[in-house]
């Protein structure tokens, strides 16, 4: 139904040393056919050395979510760092169906929840230039279903649950969240293993399955850089995963064009929110973006991904490969602090009513409260705002999806 705004608890590889204060907008408006309103908006709070020294609060609030961590650094050992966390809120486990290029509302359903969480996360290579972080994250999120005015009478609710979730990962590198860092690069492989409490049949008759067991396994290559004077910007990111078991609300979910969307973003430009449901996929994506005037502030961005996939389980459709492509003009503000870009997106492959193809318009706008500080160019944790569906209420009022 929506992403819009704040941390999902998952694999943060490294306790973010830089003090931050980030606002972040992100909106995907499909130009035909009717689909899950796609938006974000957040704040993310980073406060090193507080509440007191050696620990680091970490905080990102969204319409009717909330996400937090705290932090002790070097609690199990030098360079090895512990944390508690919790989040919870409103409309955070919504389900969207979108089969075949169609947002299904009659089986799409929402849901609320709440977790709590305890993480360690270890550096590796201390003083390298290039960090070597690894993280161990152990979870218990639950979740509350209900049916909103568009289910179908005879459409039966998954079981409320609780999940219990275990993440590894070791990630090389890796990006500030910000929405075009001077630097970055990251070589990450991640495992995840979910253990649903209540598994079983849904939908019509136990069509379709919550599986009790699903083991995840992804990794990412990316890079992104910004020439310095000529203030060209690139960035190209390769994602693969795979999983076993993987039901609806676990599988990989690509498309839209939301770049704080997620920890991992599946962009797909073009195609509906989370449109592709992949049991397993390989995802290469990029942009470029080049300055429109000499004091380079206004700047034109050519972007594009593909992917193949292969689908879960009642999710398939025709043909394995999809591809998105884009442009956009941004403007970035003489002192960097707040930048945005307004783009145009086609999903080549994408399934409509009238055939292969899909028009989208989208923004995405930052607001840097922290611009003027010097950042470090290593790797800050990334930000995942794709849990809470609070501004989903407001989008579906205006537009009425």
């Amino acid at each position: 139904m929506l992403c819009a705004a704040a941390l999902l608890p998952a694999a943060r590889a490294q306790v973010d040393p830089e003090k931050r204060q980030l606002f972040h907008l992100g909106y995907n408006q499909s130009l035909q056919g009717v689909g899950p309103v796609a938006a974000y908006a957040f704040y993310y709070l980073n406060l090193p050395d507080w509440p007191r020294p050696g620990q680091t609060l970490r905080l990102a609030v969204a319409p009717l979510y909330l996400d937090s961590e705290l932090a002790f650094r070097e609690a199990l050992g030098p360079q090895t760092h512990w944390a508690v966390g919790a989040a919870g809120g409103g409309f955070a486990d919504s389900y969207s169906e979108v089969r075949g290029g169609k947002f299904v509302k009659e089986e799409s359903f929402q849901g609320h929840g709440g977790e709590l969480s305890t993480s360690v996360y270890h550096l590796f290579n201390p003083g390298a230039r290039i960090p070597l972080n690894g993280i161990l994250r152990a979870s218990f999120h639950y979740t509350e279903y209900e049916r909103v005015n568009r289910t179908a009478a005879g459409f039966t609710l998954p079981a409320d649950t609780g999940i219990l979730r275990t993440r590894v990962g070791l990630r090389y590198g890796g990006r500030e969240p910000l929405l075009t860092p001077n630097v970055a690069m990251e070589l990450s492989a991640w495992y995840e293993a979910d253990s649903r409490m209540n598994s079983g049949r849904y939908g019509f008759g136990g069509d379709r399955v919550a599986e009790a067991q699903t083991h995840l396994f992804w990794s990412r290559a990316m890079i992104a850089y910004r020439v310095p004077e000529r203030e060209h910007y690139f960035s190209v990111n390769f994602t693969m995963g795979s999983s076993l078991s993987a039901d609806r609300f676990t599988g990989y979910r690509l498309g839209a064009a939301l770049p704080m969307g997620a920890e991992f973003p599946l962009s797909l430009p073009g195609y509906y929110f989370q449109e592709i449901t992949a049991r397993q996929f390989v995802l290469l994506g990029g942009l470029y973006t080049l300055p429109l005037d000499a004091r380079k502030r206004w700047n034109l961005t050519g972007f594009a991904a593909t992917a193949v996939v292969d689908y879960v389980a009642g999710m398939a459709q025709p043909g394995d490969w999809h591809t998105g492509v884009g442009g956009g003009l941004g403007y970035t503000s003489p002192s960097k602090v707040w930048e945005f870009t307004l783009g145009y997106a086609y999903g080549v492959d994408a399934i409509r009513t009238a055939g292969r193809g899909a028009h989208s318009v989208g923004l995405v706008a930052q607001y840097d409260l922290e611009a003027h500080r010097t950042r470090r160019k290593s790797a800050a944790p990334e930000i995942s705002p794709d849990q809470s569906r609070g501004l989903q209420r407001l989008f579906r009022g205006v537009f009425g999806n």
